[in-house]
């Protein structure tokens, strides 16, 4: 533990930033007046600030511009004015999206007379036809920014619009208009909006639009909604996987049920797959306010899953649809188990319901509410209600519709719950008394399995790195607890910080073997416990704060071996279809080395945090024991009183020490990560 505390700690970030801002202000001036007030107008923040409205420059941001511009064309086609989407990569970054809706308006913007509205709604943040329920009953962007961060993260964009058999067209340059408003001439047979542009090198580099990506987002579009067909085209020179068609028809009748057959094993289904669509009620005008799909299968073996949408926009991190999808089918099954006057019903969880399930939720609704600015999760609270109600009456009358093929899937769900009810029955003493005795944290995912030898509890920094983690973990086994930021560094703070820190008290329940004089290693709920932090310098210090406390607080854990850190990667160099990790810089240049041996461009991906990471990513380089790596955290025994002294150092209460340790070894450092 020694060197890990002396590697992760040889400067202390806040005495760093410290001095970087005493000798930076050296060269500022004095003088700070109206001159100074630097305002962006237009489109200029976006090219200024991508990450605000994409969430970076990497390849996912890169793509999702594509998202933007296909969102709009469904849209319309959700709106029921479009039917068709055509979709073309050609060489040179330009991708073409084109939809046979109603067009954008270019007649004068009534506050803006001297721009169409076309102009207006390209060059111009939240400027659309979202906002209200006038144009749109539902849609899957509300912010009125796609298109124009597109435009202005564009270095090439050209807009056709077909409208009234007159045919319209305007460039732009990086978000500015090089030609006005052209009308072309007329036009037959044709109507809509078609959108080609050339992502800018100037803002993401050497990236390039992948086939693959873009295919798979159409189809996904296309299975969501199944009155759109989607034609799918691409240069040959761009296909680089012999699975990815140069040219396709997308169009699924069945929606969602052709998606979900697509991915599950039919052998192994329980009963034949439930799917349906309602409309939601109307409102007092006799107004549709949206509808729900959904594709349901209960398989006898094979990993659960839920995957759901809202206006086509995915929300991996479900939300209050999903929420009234849980009520809807617990209380359904529940009430099945009465009817057939079985007593046990009341013993199922929604838990047991869905441990077994592959399903897919989609929902259109008016204006709703997300969390952050991905839309990764759904916060619209009338959403559960409206869901729940839909899905409750619809499943009543699948369940008695085949009372036989009801009462095998009621005895199944049961099955699970006696036997969840079982083991805890037989679970350890140990761990029993501890559950029995905490309180445990609002915010943790805890595992399914009793033995606590077997389970593993890992602490992550963060809402959005426990979003993927939940998402990547393995339910049975592995506990997932947030924490807030930086956690208090005990080594320097007093007992009553220590015991009004809400973030360590949570993890002290979590774990519920106490502290001090509480200690008790038979009482500790997870066999291993795994700090995982984002690869870079916060996350290593981040990493630190909580080695200490447990060095501090809980040092039987480390003298026990229960401690570890898992080694997240900090690149993916990806070359055709294969995708490898590097751990750090040292590790990305030996393996691009390697990688440039062969043919094909290698990409290079540098993962920003664990809450940016794929949770497919993440389980796969740090969280499956299968090919993870951890490092135990030890305290070698002829190393006991250095380890003391360095701690006390580097994370006590004199900054002194601190400073002397970063003099005195300032000149070993080769490499800073600021």
């Amino acid at each position: 533990m020694s060197d890990l505390f002396s590697s992760k700690n040889t400067s202390n970030p806040s005495d760093t930033r410290k001095k970087d801002k005493s000798s930076s202000q050296a060269s500022l001036t004095n003088s700070y007046d109206a001159k100074d007030i630097e305002v962006l107008e237009g489109l200029e923040p976006v090219r200024r600030r991508p990450g605000m409205y994409i969430g970076g420059t990497d390849e996912g941001a890169y793509h999702h511009m594509a998202s933007e511009i296909l969102d709009n064309s469904m849209d319309e086609a959700v709106g029921g004015f479009a039917n068709l989407i055509d979709v073309r990569l050609d060489i040179g970054n330009k991708l073409t999206i084109r939809d046979n809706g109603r067009g954008i308006p270019v007649d004068p913007h009534p506050k803006f007379k001297n721009k169409s509205a076309l102009e207006v709604i390209l060059t111009t943040l939240h400027a659309g036809g979202k906002f209200s329920n006038k144009v749109y009953n539902t849609a899957g962007g509300l912010h009125g920014v796609g298109s124009s961060v597109v435009n202005a993260l564009s270095s090439w964009m050209e807009v056709e619009i077909a409208r009234d058999r007159v045919l319209w067209k305007q460039t732009y340059e990086r978000g500015q208009p090089v030609t006005p408003l052209i009308k072309v001439g007329t036009v037959q047979n044709r109507r809509g909006t078609q959108i080609s542009f050339i992502p800018d090198t100037e803002i993401f580099g050497t990236i390039h639009f992948s086939a693959k990506q873009l295919f798979k987002l159409c189809r996904a579009k296309a299975f969501l909604f199944k009155g759109v067909t989607i034609h799918w085209s691409c240069n040959d020179q761009l296909i680089k996987s012999s699975d990815i068609p140069s040219d396709a028809t997308l169009h699924f009748p069945n929606g969602l049920e052709d998606s979900l057959k697509e991915e599950i094993d039919p052998t192994a289904l329980i009963c034949p797959i439930w799917s349906g669509d309602v409309a939601l009620p109307t409102d007092i005008n006799g107004s549709s306010t949206g509808r729900i799909e959904w594709a349901i299968a209960w398989l006898a073996k094979g990993e659960s899953s839920v995957s759901s949408f809202c206006n086509t926009i995915p929300t991996p991190l479900g939300g209050t649809h999903e929420q009234g999808f849980r009520n809807a089918l617990l209380k359904g099954i529940r009430a099945w188990g009465d009817q057939r006057s079985n007593k046990r019903a009341s013993i199922i969880t929604a838990d047991d319901v869905l441990s077994s399930l592959s399903a897919k939720l989609s929902v259109f609704i008016r204006d709703p509410e997300f969390q952050g600015q991905t839309k990764e999760k759904l916060s619209s609270k009338e959403t559960v209600k409206l869901v729940e109600t839909a899905l409750r009456d619809r499943l009543d009358h699948w369940l008695a519709a085949d009372p036989s093929q009801a009462d095998i899937l009621f005895s199944t769900i049961l099955e699970k719950a006696e036997d969840r009810l079982r083991r805890k029955e037989n679970k350890d003493v140990p761990r029993k008394s501890a559950t029995k005795r905490l309180r445990l944290p609002g915010k943790l995912t805890d595992c399914t399995r009793e033995n606590s030898e077997y389970t593993e509890i890992f602490i992550v920094e963060g809402d959005s790195a426990g979003g993927s983690a939940k998402q990547a973990r393995n339910r049975e086994t592995q506990a997932i607890l947030p924490l807030r930021g930086k956690i208090l560094n005990v080594a320097s703070a007093s007992n009553q910080k220590l015991n009004n820190n809400q973030e360590l008290k949570d993890l002290i329940e979590a774990l519920g073997c106490g502290i001090g004089s509480y200690f008790d290693l038979k009482k500790l709920r997870y066999g291993r416990i795994i700090i995982m932090t984002d690869a870079d310098v916060d996350g290593a210090h981040i990493a630190s704060l909580l080695m200490t406390f447990f060095y501090q607080e809980l040092p039987e854990l480390i003298h026990q071996g229960r401690l570890y850190l898992a080694q997240p990667p900090l690149y993916r160099l990806t070359q055709g279809e294969k995708s490898i990790y590097a751990m750090d810089d040292k590790d990305k240049d030996k393996k691009l080395t390697k990688m440039n041996q062969n043919r094909g461009k290698v990409e290079v991906s540098r993962f920003k945090g664990l809450g940016e990471m794929p949770p497919k990513d993440l389980k796969q380089t740090t969280m499956d024991p299968k090919h993870r790596t951890l490092l135990k955290v030890v305290i070698p025994s002829e190393q006991t009183e250095l380890t003391e002294e360095r701690v006390s150092n580097l994370m006590g209460r004199k900054s002194e020490m601190r400073f002397q340790f970063i003099q005195e070894h300032a000149g070993s450092v080769d490499m800073l990560d600021i």
